[in-house]
């Protein structure tokens, strides 16, 4: 799938909730553990999810470090709350990729946005899609991530790729998704979001 595609894909209207905050959708999807959060007063927060483009594309993902107080060790992307100063979810996005992995702005070109998720923590995330080109150096922010790594676009586009698991977390069972990786463990909002971004650059034309 080259970037042309990318761009029809992203471009749809599935693919990209009403502009005006007052048009959105009224039930966002929501984790496993975030039920009774949709009426309660969530968090905004935004996240890019970067493509990057190349002979072999893939999803640019981060693993954040173990001295974090939230999410230690967990792979997810670079994002983060909504500042008052952003003028919106995508300049929320930009900002904290650049502060986490030194990702210039300018050196991504945002092609659409996928629905909203509620996570079990109590944020409603923005995901923000953006092409990126091949062979860009990061720099990763040492106290807030410790790897930076793709999720190639061959195993994000195989539909038998993510499964289902299933655990016993805070008094109760939960099930998530998880995607594959030789190193790292894709779990939770994140792995749930690439589903959404799988499904819709998977959509029949």
């Amino acid at each position: 799938m080259d970037a042309a595609a990318l761009r029809q894909r992203l471009a749809a209207p599935a693919a990209n909730p009403a502009s005006d905050p007052a048009e959105k959708i009224a039930a966002p999807a929501q984790s496993d553990d975030a039920a009774g959060l949709i009426d309660a007063a969530l968090v905004p927060a935004a996240v890019l999810v970067p493509l990057v483009l190349g002979a072999r594309p893939g999803v640019l993902l981060t693993r954040r470090t173990q001295t974090l107080r939230r999410h230690a060790g967990q792979v997810a992307f670079p994002g983060g709350r909504i500042d008052p100063a952003d003028a919106d979810a995508t300049a929320a996005a930009l900002r904290e990729a650049n502060e986490e992995i030194g990702l210039d702005p300018a050196e991504v070109e945002v092609i659409g946005r996928l629905s909203d998720y509620v996570t079990g923590t109590g944020y409603l995330v923005t995901p923000i899609v953006g092409l990126l080109p091949p062979g860009l150096t990061f720099h990763p922010a040492p106290e807030e991530v410790d790897a930076v790594f793709e999720l190639p676009l061959s195993v994000l586009l195989d539909p038998d790729a993510p499964v289902r698991r299933r655990a016993h977390f805070r008094g109760a069972w939960r099930e998530f998704w998880v995607w594959p990786h030789p190193e790292h463990y894709i779990w939770g909002a994140t792995a749930a979001i690439l589903v959404h971004l799988a499904q819709v650059l998977r959509a029949p034309d």
